[in-house]
């Protein structure tokens, strides 16, 4: 066993001993980058990949949980400045399981589950009544947890205070909710009733109005026809018509800049002035058939056309009636004697009119006046001379557009070019405050991984390449030696045979010639 391996180690040696200083330095740094690739490969793909158990805890869960794992002899990593804890990914739904069965995370609330737990016959009612209104909000924060959207609810309740004697109205409870919301998301009227009610039913005597839920930035979520109203008008309705007009634009605006300068890149704001007047009234027109000539149309006509000629033998007269002595009327004189021409044309149209009655009911939400904001930002976000001012102008001339065509035509006949550049504004300036996401850790194996793996297959099949050839090599190249010693032997022979029959002849056939030659050869020597 010992002599083979010498012999394999001999022949290792002088294999190494007959390369060449460029093989041997090849050779080692090819093994060094193998040892180093495979190493690495090794590392990343044995190496424990962790991901969240649990997030925004407060130090004290963050304690207690620390503290379970360590005693289970689990890896864990504390992040988020001690708010988040991390567990390898393979075991994040056990370890979870198992830290619920034994109450972990203490959420410092009281649920039901509180009573069964701790009630004694030493609790008084005062502290009943205070356990209970805890786990009361407890439990409809977690209620309101579950819904999208909604990351914590924090709830607080006011219950009145039972009266000793009974009267004919009960006093009400309310209700104040703060949600934690998830960046970017939208409630919609739907939800929002739904949180109401949710709340109004969870809680005896608790209606809807004694109910006020906000957000953590402040923003309230009203229920629709809940505010005050003016002049016979829904104020609410009116707002909720305006912010929708508002909205309507505003996203218009953002997915058209959004698909030219990239959604992150662009913030819209919009401000409408819309016009809730509600007009009813009627019109008595008259107006002309031919409106050229105002003229009507003809519907009959009359005309009449007399004339008279006479002379003296003709004269108009007569004798004159006797009077009486009571007849008091008019007495006739006689005519006197002349000639003369009498013609009388008398012409009489009757026309007709167009006559229009209406009854006109104009429908409010108008807009009379709109302005649009815009900040872009640069393509690179620290120089604003990146963004060519064709492409501002071009903005520019677009948020134009949108603003005549959604004005009303009864206000946009005074919007000239100069007014409606006070209406538009552009500014350009890097975005300081977007909202970035983490990531979720992914369990799959990086890319690069696999892009080392495949490098390293290619230089061993490389250096099983060469070694296979340069054994070839060789082998062929000891094939040639052997081959041309054979050859020079069997060529030696051949020509020594050959000579030795000349010399035979020559002996024969000249003799003196012969032993000058033999004469020479010893000489030579």
């Amino acid at each position: 066993m010992n002599e083979n391996i010498k012999q394999q180690l001999a022949k290792i040696k002088e294999y190494w001993n007959s390369r060449s200083r460029k093989q041997k330095a090849i050779g080692v740094g090819a093994f060094t980058f193998f040892v180093i690739a495979l190493s690495l490969l090794v590392f990343f793909t044995t190496r424990t990949t962790m991901a969240p158990l649990y997030s925004e805890l407060s130090p004290s869960e963050i304690g207690a949980v620390k503290e379970n794992l360590e005693g289970r002899g689990i890896a864990y990593e504390i992040t988020d400045g001690g708010t988040g804890i991390l567990v390898p990914e393979e075991a994040v739904d056990t370890i979870k399981v198992d830290l619920a069965a034994e109450g972990l995370p203490q959420s410092g609330t009281i649920d039901y589950s509180f009573f069964s737990q701790n009630a004694g016959f030493g609790m008084t009612d005062n502290e009943f009544n205070v356990l209970k209104l805890d786990a009361m909000q407890t439990e409809l924060g977690q209620l309101i947890q579950g819904i999208d959207g909604v990351k914590k609810a924090n709830v607080m309740i006011n219950l009145p205070q039972e009266q000793i004697f009974v009267t004919e109205e009960a006093e009400q409870a309310s209700a104040s909710v703060v949600l934690n919301t998830e960046p970017g998301y939208e409630f919609d009227e739907k939800k929002i009733k739904s949180l109401y009610h949710l709340v109004s039913k969870s809680v005896p005597n608790l209606p809807v109005e004694n109910i006020v839920i906000m957000n953590q930035n402040f923003e309230y979520f009203d229920l629709e026809g809940s505010g005050a109203s003016f002049a016979g008008d829904g104020y609410a309705q009116q707002m909720a018509v305006k912010k929708q007009i508002e909205r309507d634009i505003q996203r218009q605006v953002q997915s058209m800049l959004g698909t030219l300068m990239g959604q992150n890149k662009v913030a819209v704001s919009v401000t409408a002035d819309v016009d809730f007047t509600r007009e009813n009234r009627e019109e008595n027109l008259v107006e002309p058939v031919d409106e050229e000539n105002m003229e009507g149309i003809q519907i009959s006509a009359q005309r009449i056309t007399e004339t008279f000629t006479g002379d003296a033998a003709n004269a108009a007269g007569g004798i004159p009636q006797a009077e009486d002595a009571g007849d008091t009327a008019t007495t006739y004189m006689e005519g006197a004697n002349g000639t003369g021409d009498y013609e009388r044309n008398e012409e009489t149209i009757n026309k007709e009119v167009n006559r229009i009655r209406r009854q006109i009911t104009e429908s409010p939400y108008k807009i009379r006046d709109l302005g649009i904001q815009v900040m872009v930002e640069p393509p690179t976000a620290d120089d604003p001379e990146s963004l060519p001012q064709e492409n501002i102008d071009d903005i520019q001339q677009m948020l134009g557009t949108i603003i005549r065509t959604s004005v009303d035509k009864g206000y946009n006949a005074d919007l000239t070019d100069q007014a409606l550049e006070g209406k538009i504004a552009v500014s350009v300036q890097p975005f300081n405050g977007k909202i970035t996401f983490e990531e979720e850790t992914s369990s799959t194996i990086p890319w690069w991984v696999y892009v080392i793996g495949g490098v390293l297959l290619l230089i061993i099949g490389v250096l099983v390449f060469m070694m296979v050839r340069r054994r070839r090599v060789e082998e062929e190249e000891e094939f040639e030696e052997e081959l041309a010693v054979e050859t020079e032997d069997i060529l030696t022979e051949i020509e020594g045979s050959t000579r030795r029959k000349q010399l035979e002849k020559m002996a024969k056939e000249k003799p003196e010639e012969f032993a000058k030659l033999l004469r020479t050869w010893l000489s030579e020597e």
